[in-house]
């Protein structure tokens, strides 16, 4: 359903200060089996809130913030439950603005159930299907919704599918695989892959989707949980404007600050390239922290001063007490930030831009995972560092 509101009356957009935002996605393979197809299990490292204000659309994209709600009517569903209550987490808001959409929604982890539960919130009417059947079930059952025993069910009504699954392959699954959305999707289908994966694989996917008359975006996301749970997350989206205009209403229901980047798979390359500046920030970090050490300056002025200076940044506000305390209790996986610097080093390869910091740290990144800290958070990188700096924090 298309969104007709007039986009010219939007005012600018004014973003006071840099915007930083780190958000990732775990790399697992599978396949689409009912009970092998790995959901969503994302984690966060945290995000620092923008400062946005207003909405506006550019040059080749656009900028929309804030949830505008809708209610809607159930059509014939699966199995249909009520919401457990009608209070703010699980109640739906009414709108002046949007129409309610038919969505499918495809994984509900730790970000998807949350997404998910922010569009129920607005007003749309979702179907919605995960690996476990039972996580589904009781979703439905506390935000109301119909659950569907394939993604291909998922589809069927849907005027909108939306998939948050671990990675290139279990969206190629979902969404071309056995019992996948192109078995069950109606004419003009837009499909909106809001996980973190290749770009590559993304235009291939989105290719052979065309082939099929169905429409695909990328619309990867950064923000911690939370975010995901009040709305307020930054989606990066690329791919048509008209289909950008067809999935805003849903972006506004989950998200803060929502950009449209341009053509298909560019969502990805920004999420991948953030990521990657993310992960050398974190082991510039801790070579800082250990230059401090070793030189004799108190750690705790070096990150008070630090991050009241040019040299702050999210990673020194996030990673260093963890480091200094070695605590590295699992926030983002050191494993899938591997993954995810792996990711980016290879579309830049492939495009002839070097990236130099990101391969360095990749290399520390390898060492941890050598190490057995890959599910430990990848603060843990520090340990590579001490190694080679000969002390420990």
């Amino acid at each position: 359903m298309r969104e007709s509101a007039d986009v010219a009356r939007l005012q600018a957009r004014r973003l006071d200060g840099p915007h930083r935002a780190v958000g990732l996605v775990l790399g697992r393979r599978g396949n689409l089996g009912r009970d092998e197809l790995p959901v969503d299990e994302r984690d966060e490292i945290g995000e620092r809130p923008a400062d946005v204000d207003s909405q506006a659309r550019i040059s080749h994209g656009a900028i929309f913030s804030g949830p505008d709600r809708a209610r809607c009517a159930s059509p014939p569903g699966l199995t249909r439950s009520l919401p457990a209550s009608l209070g703010d987490r699980s109640g739906v808001r009414p709108s002046h603005t949007h129409a309610p959409v038919r969505v499918g929604f495809i994984g509900l982890g730790i970000m998807g159930s949350r997404m998910a539960a922010n569009l129920r919130r607005a007003g749309h009417d979702l179907v919605v299907f995960n690996r476990t059947r039972a996580t589904a079930d009781a979703w439905a059952q506390e935000h109301g919704a119909t659950v569907a025993g394939t993604p291909a069910e998922a589809a069927a009504e849907a005027e909108v599918v939306i998939t948050m699954v671990v990675d290139g392959p279990q969206v190629e699954a979902v969404l071309l695989g056995e019992d996948g959305v192109v078995h069950g999707a109606p004419a003009g289908l837009l499909c909106v892959d809001m996980s973190t994966i290749s770009p590559t694989h993304t235009r291939r996917i989105g290719a052979a989707l065309a082939d099929r008359g169905i429409h695909l975006m990328d619309a990867p996301v950064t923000g911690s949980s939370p975010k995901a749970e009040d709305g307020t997350l930054t989606i990066m989206a690329g791919g048509e404007a008209e289909d950008f205009e067809r999935a805003r209403p849903l972006f506004d229901a989950m998200g803060k600050l929502i950009v449209h980047v341009g053509a298909l798979g560019n969502g990805e390359m920004l999420k991948l390239i953030n990521n990657a500046v993310a992960a050398v920030n974190a082991a510039t970090v801790g070579e800082a922290l250990l230059v401090a050490h070793r030189t004799g300056v108190d750690l705790d002025a070096l990150e008070q001063v630090m991050g009241a200076g040019s040299g702050g940044s999210a990673m020194l506000e996030l990673k260093a007490g963890p480091m200094r305390r070695h605590d590295y209790t699992t926030l983002f996986k050191l494993e899938h930030m591997l993954k995810d610097v792996r990711l980016c080093l290879e579309e830049g390869q492939a495009a002839g831009a070097p990236f130099t910091f990101a391969a360095q740290v990749r290399e520390i990144l390898t060492a941890a995972s050598g190490r057995g800290l890959g599910d430990a958070d990848f603060a843990a990188l520090i340990e590579v560092l001490e190694g080679t700096a000969g002390t420990r924090l």
